[in-house]
This record gives structure tokens, C-alpha cells and sequence, in this order.
């Protein structure tokens, strides 16, 4: 249970079905400028997609 007495997930879930895990709201947030570039203000969230890091410059 999370320390407001909500389980992340409920108890009987179904196939094929969307959860998503109760969250606290206390994110680390981006000032908007920023957030509008890297597509979220949650700095969680942002998680930059770098191609040529994954197999080298056969990516690019």
C-alpha cells in the first residue's frame, strides 16, 4: 500500500487492460519553456531517445 492507503494497482486486474499506477502528486516539474522541449514538464518522464548511443553511427 502507498502512504495514502491506495495500492498501486488494483487487486484484480484484466488481460489486455490499461493501469496506471497511483502516483503521489509531488513530481519534480521542468519550468514550462523546457517542459515544452522536451515534450513533458515531469523531469521522470523525460527520457531522451539517442540512436546512435544504441549501436553506434550506423544508427544516424
Amino acid at each position: 500500500m502507498a502512504e495514502y492507503g491506495v495500492a498501486p494497482l488494483p487487486k484484480d486486474t484484466t488481460e489486455a487492460m490499461a493501469y496506471i499506477p497511483y502516483q503521489p502528486y509531488e513530481p519534480e516539474m521542468c519550468k514550462a519553456v523546457l517542459g515544452y522541449e522536451n515534450g513533458t514538464l515531469f523531469r521522470a518522464l523525460h527520457k531522451p531517445f539517442y540512436g546512435s548511443k544504441c549501436g553506434g553511427a550506423d544508427n544516424d
